[in-house]
């Protein structure tokens, strides 16, 4: 949603939007975990096994975890949108 488009919804399409920002989050989270279990399998791999071209896979997993992370505080104007509307 653009953000202009936000202030101007009902509060039934508010409460639409809230279920959805609901789901993400649950989503986002699992997706988080999985990618920082791989991490921390690389990691230990990393050192029993003490080979060094484990890392440069792990960078993908930590970008992946970056992009959720910086995407998830763009809901933020939403959920300030919520709470001053008391839903």
């Amino acid at each position: 949603m653009n953000k202009k488009n936000l202030s101007e919804l009902t509060d039934e399409e508010l409460v639409v939007e809230k279920k959805k920002l609901k789901k993400s989050k649950i989503i986002n989270a699992f997706v988080i975990g999985f990618l920082a279990s791989i991490i921390a399998i690389g990691i230990v791999s990393l050192i029993y096994g003490k080979n060094y071209t484990v890392l440069i896979p792990l960078i993908f997993p930590i970008y992946f975890i970056y992009r959720i992370v910086s995407n998830s505080t763009k809901n933020d104007e939403l959920q300030a949108l919520l709470r001053k509307r008391n839903i």
